[in-house]
Order: structure tokens, then sequence, then C-alpha cells
């Protein structure tokens, strides 16, 4: 297990304290280049937010979590430290994220693990050296991709941070408590537009939630509603223990850091996998403190969330001067 952690002041020690905080502390987002381009099913357009580097430089892309997008805190963080090396970065949205339409006759979800091939085929074409990044739903999506994918996964090292790794578990910590309290209704205000609009536009969907939705609650009604139906699963249930990347660590080939910290309240720590659960190119990284996706850091007195995007990049900088993928 990798020994290194954020050290919060002691009144961001506690999971959500850390997991709000950090978006307080949320730099402006780069000037990215946007480039549309299709995804996997091919009837859908999906932006990438490119920030350009040096010739040869590596690319780092991420993949984000739930609604997230090039602008949420974390990518905004990482592309402008992969900016000062010198390398080239992408936030690639999932459909219907980053501000552009849905065209595609299924959504996006936490075990998507073919679009994230496809896209890091389809960014492999263009760099020689690829390193990927996903946090929470992303990093489950990529770490299941990797399994997998094995030796095949066009990249160079991975990681996933805040990965929701077993879903069932993480769904219990969302249908109460304080986690169901403050981040439920946050997911669900954009969620459900889209899901609405999405039934609107595709009246021959085999299942009817468009009325269902509008009395939605949690997220485990919505994906019981929306997600398993949509995507072939029989309920939340299966959804949730399909989609997980947890069973695929073991088969994991590409160097892949995998970052969650105990003190997540989207995931109970009884659910972090040991050393026995993953391969041996899973490093292991389990600080106390971060909450999801949150690692605030302080230096010199002064608060910062510079320490998730210096810890992988420091990470990937291990595997320079290799042999490319």
């Amino acid at each position: 297990m990798l020994d290194t952690a954020p050290n919060p002041p002691l009144w961001l020690r506690n999971g959500h304290a850390d997991t709000l905080f950090a978006k307080l502390l949320q730099p402006s987002p780069p000037a990215y280049r946007r480039e549309l381009l299709p995804d996997s099913t091919g009837q859908a357009q999906v932006a990438y937010d490119f920030i350009d580097g040096q010739d040869g430089a590596p690319l780092v892309v991420l993949f984000h979590g739930l609604e997230g997008s090039s602008r949420s805190h974390y990518a905004a963080a990482l592309m402008h430290e992969t900016a000062k090396r010198g390398w080239h970065g992408v936030v690639v949205h999932f459909r219907s994220c980053g501000g552009v339409a849905n065209r595609a006759p299924v959504f996006y979800h936490a075990g998507d693990s073919s679009e994230i091939g496809f896209v890091l085929h389809t960014l492999q074409r263009r760099y020689p050296t690829v390193y990927a990044a996903g946090v929470s739903l992303g990093g489950n999506a990529l770490a299941k991709y990797l399994g997998e994918a094995g030796e095949a996964a066009p990249v160079r090292a991975a990681a996933a941070v805040s990965a929701p790794l077993d879903l069932a578990a993480a769904g219990t910590r969302f249908e109460r408590g304080a986690t169901r309290l403050l981040y439920t209704r946050y997911f669900l205000n954009t969620l459900l537009p889209k899901a609405q609009q999405f039934l609107a536009e595709h009246g021959d969907m085999p299942f009817q939630t468009a009325s269902a939705l509008k009395n939605c609650r949690t997220l485990g009604g919505f994906d019981d509603l929306f997600t398993a139906p949509l995507h072939g699963f029989a309920d939340r249930h299966d959804y949730y223990r399909r989609a997980s990347c947890k069973p695929y660590l073991p088969f994991v080939r590409r160097p892949l850091l995998l970052l969650n910290a105990v003190n997540d309240p989207f995931l109970p720590p009884e659910a972090l996998p040991d050393a026995a659960e993953v391969s041996d190119s899973v490093t292991l990284l389990q600080p106390p403190h971060g909450g999801h996706v949150g690692f605030v850091g302080q230096t010199a007195g002064k608060l910062h969330i510079r320490w998730l995007p210096e810890t992988l990049l420091a990470y990937f900088a291990r595997f320079e001067g290799g042999q490319a993928v």
C-alpha cells in the first residue's frame, strides 16, 4: 500500500466536511480546446475538452464522476497540474454531460466499460503514451475496463479515485443518513430532467418510467426506474452486482493506483479491498482522510486541493521512460 496522505486541518477530518469544502477551493478551469467526437454507439457526440502540451508529451485522460464535467473541482485542478508539467490533458465527458445533448439510445452508467475502452483506443491513435484517471463513477468504469482488458488496455498506467467499487455497499449509504440528505438531491436535480427528456425523445423504450420518475426521491429509485432497465439489467441490484469493479481487480494487468479515503461518505470502509483482493498491478492508497474526492490539504496554513492531482501525476511519472503501449 502506498504511504502518502493529505494533511487537512482537524475540522476537515470529517468525510462530509472534506467532500463539500473541496468544492469551495475550486480553481477556474483552464482554457480548454473542445472537440465533439463520436461515442461508442456511433449515434451521439460527446465533448472532449483538451489542454495541449509539448510535442511528444504524454496524455492524461480524465473520466469524471456522476454528473461531473471538465469544470468539476477535481478536473480543473488535475488539468492545471498537467499543464504545469507540459503534458497533454483531456477531460472526456459521458453522454449528456458537458452541455452536449445525448442522441444515443442509451445513457451512461458506472459499468460502461465499453465506452471507456472506445475512448482510450481513440486517443491512443493520437498520442503515443496515455495515462488514464477516473473519478467516482468514472473511476469504477475505468477500473472495471482495466480488469476486463488486461494487458490489452491501451494505457501505460491508470488511477481510480474514490471509486464506488462495491456499488451495492455504496447504495446502502445513499439510502439513509447524512449521505442521503446531503447528496441525493444534488444528483437528482440534474439526472431527473435529463432522464425525462431522454424518455420524451425515445418514445419506443420498452419500459415506461416517465411518470414514476417525477416522484423519484433516491438514487436507488432512479437506478431501478431508469438506469437498470435502459441498459439491460434486471433491477438496481443486478446493475450494482454486474457493474461493480471490485470483482475485476484481480485481473488488472496495467499499473493502477486505487485511491479511496477511509472516511469517504459514499462507501463504507469495510468495502475497501486489501492486497489479497487485487492483482500485483494494483497499488492501494487508503488515507484516513479525504472524503469523496475532497483530499483537502494545507501548506503553510493555506488550504488547497493540490494533493490529489500532485499524487496522481507523481504516480504516472514513475512510468515515464518506459515502453509506450
